[in-house]
């Protein structure tokens, strides 16, 4: 195929992830940030950025501003109320709300007769639950109203990348899907199961089960992402001996384990508030399964992620990097990152990993728009 051959719309583009996530043979034809530094991000690494990067709130946005007729919309909405991280109070929350202001504008397209034929919403995998489900049940309802069918994949990008990322894909497409996009598939989770079960008959009636294999086993893991020992940081002794008072005896034998092993072994470390007899505790918590935790933001109530480096010599600690972080969304080391580390891990946290678009856009949107293509020739 030729450079370009697909377009499409990136609403909440943040640092461009999708777009690069979709690759070669995709072609933007409008981006729309209301965030300055990820904007300076998305122009810093995109040339023709400047030329379609819409700088501001969604909602200021008419359809008129967006050129012809994109094949695909694409939505990373903004997920704080969502996550488990946030307040949960879902769609009707100030951030996600945002997601209203694009629905309103694929409102608009369908009637101009513009509307894309597959619009992907990526979230949070607390969407589908989100106020008993009814949150999901709305955003269906949005969809179904205008003619598009839908279905959810619980997507982990640990199947492409050492992290841990759960999270949801709805995709929804006008055209009737080819037989070979739809059925049993690896990425309909309990919880999608579940969501789907909550639906009333009306709106269930409009589901999809999209099918998409599962990817090659993953070959790379957390220490194949670290930067040299000699480029980085590391804490002083007190400070690593404070992370390790935090820990409860299951996590602190974790460590040991790992430390006893002969050769060094690197791990994930982060901070969480637990509940231990009724009170609320910080802890330190490891994990040597090759796997990062979740990214996020520095802000909303995460901290930021560490690494651990145990052998039987000593214990050393220190903050991932950001170019860390990058990698592992799967960014190239070329992606030109914000100086300041909080503007960066802000940019890369708030992202999709970019191999689970292109895996997503190899598998299923690109077929399902070549066999509607066919369909019509026919």
């Amino acid at each position: 195929m030729s450079r370009g051959c697909f377009t499409f719309y990136e609403f909440f583009a943040g640092g461009g992830m999708a777009r690069l996530g979709l690759g070669d043979e995709w072609r933007c034809l409008f981006a729309n940030d209301f965030d300055p530094v990820k904007a300076a991000t998305y122009r810093a690494n995109f040339p023709d950025g400047d030329a379609h990067l819409r700088e501001g709130d969604v909602w200021m946005l008419q359809p008129s501003d967006l050129p012809g007729r994109a094949d695909l919309a694409w939505a990373s909405s903004p997920c704080q109320d969502f996550s488990l991280a946030g307040a949960r109070a879902g769609l009707s929350g100030g951030r996600s709300s945002a997601f209203y202001g694009f629905w309103r504008l694929i409102v608009g397209l369908a009637n101009q007769r513009r509307a894309p034929p597959i619009v992907v919403i990526e979230n949070v995998a607390g969407l589908l639950t989100s106020h008993g489900g009814k949150d999901f049940e709305a955003l269906a309802g949005s969809l179904a109203a205008l003619g598009y069918r839908f279905g959810a994949l619980e997507i982990d990008a640990a199947a492409f990348l050492p992290q841990s990322r759960p999270r949801v894909f709805i995709i929804a497409s006008r055209e009737p899907p080819p037989l070979g996009l739809t059925g049993p598939g690896p990425w309909q989770t309990r919880a999608v199961r579940a969501a789907f079960g909550r639906l009333p008959s009306a709106l269930a009636s409009s589901w999809i089960w999209w099918r998409a294999a599962s990817p090659p086993s993953r070959n790379s893991d957390l220490a194949a992402v670290l930067e040299d020992d000699d480029a980085v940081a590391w804490h002083a002794p007190e400070r690593t001996a404070r992370w390790l008072a935090l820990m409860n005896p299951l996590h602190r034998a974790r460590l040991e384990t790992a430390r006893a092993g002969g050769e060094p072994a690197a791990g994930a470390l982060f901070r969480r508030m637990r509940v231990e007899d009724g009170r609320r505790v910080q802890r330190a918590e490891v994990r040597f399964d090759g796997l990062a935790g979740c990214l996020r933001t520095p802000r909303g109530g995460s901290s930021r992620q560490a690494i651990v480096v145990a052998d039987q010599a000593s214990i050393r600690t220190r903050l991932l990097t950001p170019r860390e972080a990058a990698r592992l969304m799967g960014l190239p080391d070329a992606y030109q990152l914000p100086k300041v580390a909080t503007s960066a891990l802000m940019v890369v946290g708030d992202g999709v990993a970019a191999p689970v678009v292109r895996w997503l856009a190899e598998h299923l949107l690109e077929p399902l728009l070549a066999g509607s293509a066919a369909m019509a020739a026919e």
